[in-house]
């Protein structure tokens, strides 16, 4: 037996031996395996990854197609932004009007300036705060603006963009004569409102006669303040400098002022040079039923001897000459722009082409 225990030990070990091959064999393989799904592992997490940051690209790229898009409506037009700084009794509201029936068919927004006791001067926070509304509201553009506000210099404020600035003015002293009128009796617009002065029966004749102070000549000084601007100057009642500024910002910073007598051909013009605002607003103007039909009640024309004696004063001759400046500017734009045919005014066809366009494209 302890021979047979002897000769049976190199078999052991001889199967211990193999056995642990066969271990270390299989625990090879599987880590083998273990290697290969890791690398399987790794490329999957790379093939990822890479398609994350594809997708992130596209998306970019996406954003940029959509930015370039937007800023190509933009430059189309789809950004500008008109202020109408409307003097009180100019036939505003009727105007203003217009451009309420037109936005939702023309796409674009109205808004209403409303100042505190309609005090056409901004605080300076109030300037600083409307520029940079006016300028970056994204979500009103196109927009169309308007309240008895006084000229705003936007490029005062580094504004990159300029609104388009339009108005109408009127004779001195019909505009007064409206004024002194609507608040006693107000208008068809609104009948039942009540009115600062209402009650009060005297005429605007035995109000100047009487030298009372709605109608007094320092009453005629708003349409030269309103194109003047914020400036401490302008509201200085008789100011030649504030007379003069007037005019130039008229000249220079307003698109287009018309006048009232002539609030149609206004109209038309406007249509013609921003049909993105302005389509059909001619037509409007000539047919609708509420557009222009806001008139002050009970306004009794004023006797000549009363206009003579509103003419002898200093502001009167200077706020009829910032009038007659207005009016000469208007008629000159128009007289380039429309012509008349039985009666009827249209507006001239584009009259400038390009020509000797180099380099030639083959």
């Amino acid at each position: 037996m302890g021979l047979l225990r002897f000769m049976m030990a190199p078999k052991l070990q001889l199967l211990a031996v193999l056995a642990f091959g066969v271990a270390m064999l299989f625990i090879e393989n599987q880590i083998q395996q273990l290697e290969e799904s890791r690398a399987k592992l790794e490329r999957t997490i790379a093939r990822h990854e890479v398609s994350e940051v594809e997708q992130r690209h596209s998306a970019e790229a996406g954003r940029g197609v959509a930015a370039a898009a937007a800023a190509a409506a933009l430059a189309a037009g789809e950004d500008q932004v008109i202020i109408y700084n409307r003097v009180p009794k100019t036939a505003s509201t009727s105007f203003t009007n217009i451009a309420y029936d037109l936005c939702a068919k023309n796409h674009f927004h109205v808004l209403h300036i409303n100042t505190t006791k309609n005090n056409p001067v901004m605080s300076i926070q109030d300037q600083v705060c409307f520029v940079r509304n006016v300028t970056s509201w994204r979500e009103m553009k196109p927009g169309f603006y308007h309240g008895h506000v006084a000229y705003l210099d936007f490029s005062k404020y580094g504004a990159k963009g300029k609104p388009m600035y339009i108005n109408v003015v009127r004779d001195p002293i019909e505009r007064l004569v409206s004024y002194y009128y609507f608040l006693r009796f107000g208008d068809d617009y609104r009948p039942t409102l009540r009115r600062r002065k209402q009650g009060d029966k005297k005429t605007f004749d035995e109000c100047v006669s009487s030298g009372g102070s709605d109608c007094a000549p320092e009453k005629l000084w708003l349409q030269i303040p309103f194109f003047c601007g914020h400036h401490s100057e302008c509201w200085n009642v008789g100011s030649r400098w504030a007379l003069e500024q007037a005019k130039s910002n008229l000249v220079n910073e307003y698109l287009l002022v018309g006048v009232t007598e002539e609030l149609e051909d206004f109209v038309m013009i406007l249509e013609a040079m921003l049909p993105r605002f302005f389509k059909g607003a001619t037509e409007l103007y000539r047919t609708g039923k509420k557009s222009h039909l806001r008139k002050t009640t009970e306004k009794k024309p004023p006797a000549k001897e009363t206009i003579t004696m509103l003419q002898q004063s200093d502001i009167w001759k200077m706020e009829n000459e910032f009038y007659e400046f207005a009016l000469e500017q208007f008629q000159f734009v128009r007289a380039h722009a429309v012509r008349e045919k039985d009666g009827e005014l249209y507006i001239l066809p584009q009259s400038f082409f390009y020509e000797k366009i180099y380099p030639k494209v083959n």
